[in-house]
């Protein structure tokens, strides 16, 4: 495991406990944006498949519940994976609707994973990454590896930062300081998700609170986009 890997391991089996309490305002704002953009923008059918990858508590999973059939999640942090799966439990949703994996399915040299190797872990409707990129070493790597994933006509969708000035937060895994929509576009047509791509900037920045004690403000503008498997 890379050492930006392991930092992120770290950090969010760290904060896990009270990520939704703390990132609350921003994290629903983006709830709230994908849940208004899940049919016309993304493309996500009513009764889909979806595979939330980078988890964390949820956010993709909680945004699409209302037209997902089903949700699994994958998250490489312990505490992520039991934070998403007790959710779901007190949902009455796990786990048939809902449920995550601890794992990584973006390994360069582990191209197919023994652990998702089942035929649930394929064959998705959507594939998508909420705010995760910018945590992952190789974000090409990782838009093939979710694009096999997909059906025929299936979409890849992330949800993540536009361009901004680097921070002192190396310590815990940001590789990417933010993204452009050329930059995106790329990555989905090398993925073989460049059907109908499009690309959305949020009318407003979003905050949230970094660091180990969540005192620190980080204000982001925030994209989101999707392509469809060719």
């Amino acid at each position: 495991m890379s050492d930006s890997l392991n930092a992120n391991r770290e950090h969010f089996n760290k904060i896990a406990a009270d990520y939704d309490k703390r990132h609350e305002k921003g994290v629903g704002q983006l709830e709230d944006e994908i849940k208004a953009s899940a049919e016309e923008f993304i493309g996500l059918k009513q009764g889909g498949r979806v595979l939330d990858y980078a988890c964390g508590t949820g956010l993709l999973s909680r945004a699409f519940a209302s037209r997902a059939s089903q949700s699994i999640g994958i998250d490489l942090a312990e505490s992520m994976v039991e934070a998403y799966n007790a959710k779901a439990k007190s949902e009455g949703t796990f786990p048939d609707k809902k449920e995550a994996y601890l794992g990584n399915i973006t390994l360069p040299g582990d191209p197919s994973p023994e652990a998702f190797s089942d035929p649930k872990f394929y064959n998705f409707d959507l594939a998508g990454v909420g705010a995760g990129f910018h945590h992952f070493d190789d974000t090409t790597l990782s838009a093939k590896r979710l694009s096999e994933r997909l059906k025929a006509g299936g979409v890849l969708f992330i949800l993540d930062f536009l361009p901004h000035a680097p921070e002192a937060t190396g310590a815990y895994g940001v590789t990417h300081h933010g993204f452009t929509e050329d930059n995106v576009r790329k990555m989905f047509e090398d993925a073989g998700c460049g059907g109908e791509f499009a690309f959305k900037k949020l009318k407003e920045p979003i905050v949230f609170w970094a660091g180990e004690k969540g005192d620190r403000r980080m204000e982001r503008s925030v994209f989101l986009a999707r392509g469809a498997k060719l």
